[in-house]
């Protein structure tokens, strides 16, 4: 303990190597329950409020004992904030050389093998695109897209030169050797501390369950940073899916695969599986959506038979011609297979079967009911130190919500409030007079009464919406009303990719921006930049979501409650964080609207509102305006001093 306690001191290490740190109680009793932790090997859960300071806390007990330690994250913006940023300072502070890796998922890495296929496909890359990568593979040691500024990170090249567990050759691919994902993993499994994110935690915890050969090392500690988004992801995970489009590019490389040797037969199961993937799509619902395959039964049922009886019978062709250069595309298709035989077993209660329908495609899901079984086994199985922390995790002083959804009701539970000084720098605005969430006329009564908080402040405003309905109704309200905006810009979501509303709202300096269910977390804007945040209503999953229903019958039907077990918890930690985007440094300031009258008007109201303390509640406009005009006029004279 007393060299985490000198290293976080005023005079420390850590605060001559960081310019401007400030040591912070929370933080100190953090490091020291991880260091516990991590040396017995027991489970932790901590929820830390924001600027605790959690990223130090974690890595400061790895790197002072040694231990060899695997870090997650929700993101790979917050994989390289680690990795490139955090890391280094506090390798730096510590003064004791590590061997460290980053690794990503295979999407995020040059194919060299898919890049030659692209590049003498005319029709595949434009030639500035094509210029650009192959300048970039002459340059690039880590193949980490990332590094290619010059192309979009949304572009629709990058799968087309990078590779997904179904197309990759493996060991097979001439440029196996000289393989980025390869490298990456060889990497990880070298190095004394790996930072990944969960999709590929749970990749590796799936290999070990399996007896495949595990691409992270062993370690003495895993450690979940924004925790609260494995459940979900676990969920997502575990589930299996396929889609119609999925099939076709499957089949358009089988085509091109056995060019000349198929024959008839070969012909006409290709011909047979592409019409029953057609009249798959046909047959699905026109609206885009999500929709419960039980539900669909009646219109679905046969082109999904058909769809399975055609993908078989194309299997047994290519089994009968024993074509060899087909083979790893026969065994995605041996996979495809496997995947619709669980998603139509209505007969298996493990999880809830649906269909998602979008512009271009029909997915066909199986998403599991509860994986916490599977997930306490994988960890047991690893016999090492668990921690999970985010900035979201309980529900008043009850983690008993994610400890039960991630298997570990045994683990020791901590709470640390954030360090900022909410009570005087924030407002929580619940105003007076609005309609019901679910009355006409409810979102503009909303902007209505928060238009006179954009005149009491110059910073920027979020409006965080619930549905997308509710945000083209604002987006239609401020087009109507340029007088509110005044010289402020609007950005709306969907305009352009988030990172770039982002990076332009920062820039702008009081902008408002409208989003939805994106911007409530892994958004961080300080200083006046974001003085208001608005939330329309309590952030309740939609009641007719299929995995809301199938679970909530899961739940009953084990005795429990689901609006009391399940959607009320999840709503709170959601709002949790939607709120969490105003305060993001100690000098920040401003006010949190929410529209919602159920605040007051409801019991579960009172859990919602003790989840935003100490930030003080108001249910006066002219209060929350005359706050931000003051405290505005404070920072005013304090910039100027």
């Amino acid at each position: 303990m007393t060299d985490l306690d000198d290293l976080l001191a005023s005079d420390g290490a850590v605060a001559r190597a960081i310019p401007g740190y400030q040591p912070r109680l929370s933080q100190r009793l953090m490091a020291e329950a991880v260091d516990v932790a991590m040396a017995s090997r027991e489970h932790l859960v901590v929820e830390a409020g924001t600027g605790t300071g959690k990223t130090f806390a974690y890595l400061l007990p790895a790197l002072v004992a040694g231990r060899r330690t695997i870090i997650s994250t929700g993101t790979r913006a917050l994989q390289d904030q680690l990795f490139h940023r955090d890391l280094p300072m506090i390798a730096a502070a510590v003064g004791r050389p590590v061997k460290t890796a980053l690794l990503k998922g295979r999407a995020n890495y040059l194919c060299l093998h898919r890049l030659d296929q692209a590049l003498t496909d005319a029709a595949a890359l434009t030639g500035k695109e094509a210029r650009v990568l192959s300048e970039w593979r002459d340059m690039t040691r880590r193949g980490d897209r990332a590094e290619v500024t010059q192309i979009p990170e949304d572009a629709s090249l990058w799968p087309r030169v990078t590779s997904t567990a179904d197309n990759c050759l493996g060991q097979k691919c001439a440029f196996y050797e000289d393989c980025y994902v390869a490298q990456a993993r060889r990497d990880a499994q070298r190095a004394d501390l790996v930072v990944v994110n969960h999709h590929l935690l749970l990749a590796d915890l799936a290999f070990r369950e399996t007896g495949f050969v595990e691409f992270l090392p062993d370690a003495d500690a895993v450690i979940i940073d924004e925790a609260h988004q494995l459940p979900d992801t676990a969920l997502q995970f575990f589930g299996v899916s396929l889609s119609t489009r999925q099939c076709i590019d499957l089949f358009d490389e089988l085509e091109v695969d056995t060019a000349g040797i198929g024959g008839p037969p070969l012909d006409e199961a290709m011909r047979r599986a592409r019409k029953a993937v057609l009249d798959l799509r046909e047959e699905a619902p026109a609206d885009r959506g999500r929709y419960e395959l039980a539900n669909l039964a009646g219109a679905i049922t046969a082109p999904l038979s058909e769809f399975s009886a055609a993908l078989s019978a194309l299997l047994e062709v290519l089994d009968e011609l024993g074509v060899d250069a087909s083979e790893a595309l026969v065994d995605r298709l041996v996979r495809l297979v496997d995947r619709l035989g669980i998603i139509v077993n209505d007969d298996d209660l493990d999880g809830l079967r649906w269909v998602e329908v979008s512009r271009r495609s029909v997915r066909l899901n199986m998403t599991p009911l509860d994986v916490s079984v599977r997930l306490r086994a994988a960890m047991d199985a690893m016999e090492t130190a668990w921690v999970f922390t985010s900035a979201t995790l309980a529900v008043g002083e009850d983690f008993s919500h994610f400890t039960n959804r991630v298997g570990v009701d045994d683990a020791r539970c901590l709470r640390f409030e954030s360090p900022f000084d909410q009570a005087r720098n924030a407002r929580v605005l619940v105003p007076r007079g609005l309609p019901a969430p679910n009355e006409r006329g409810f979102m503009t009564s909303l902007l209505d009464k928060t238009a006179p908080l954009l005149s009491a402040t110059t910073g920027g405003v979020f409006f965080l919406h619930t549905s997308y309905r509710a945000l083209a109704e604002s987006a239609a309200w401020f087009s109507s009303r340029p007088a509110v905006l005044g010289d402020r810009a609007l950005y709306v979501q969907g305009d352009a990719p988030r990172d770039k509303l982002l990076q332009a709202f920062r820039a702008e300096g009081n902008a408002v921006l409208l989003g939805t269910g994106t911007f409530w977390e892994g958004v961080d804007v300080r200083g006046p930049a974001l003085t208001l945040v608005v939330i329309d209503k309590l952030p309740f999953a939609a009641p007719d979501d299929p995995m809301l229903v199938a679970r909530s019958a899961w739940l009953r039907a084990d005795g429990r409650n689901p609006f009391r077990d399940y959607q009320l918890p999840q709503a709170v930690l959601a709002l949790k964080q939607g709120v969490g985007r105003l305060l993001r440094d100690t000098s920040d300031y401003g006010v949190v609207v929410l529209g919602d009258q159920r605040l007051h008007g409801k019991s579960y109201g009172r859990l919602f509102l003790d989840a935003v303390q100490p930030m003080p509640v108001v249910d006066d406009v002219a209060d929350a305006a005359a706050f931000l005009a003051a405290r505005e006029c404070a920072d005013d004279e304090r910039v100027a001093s």
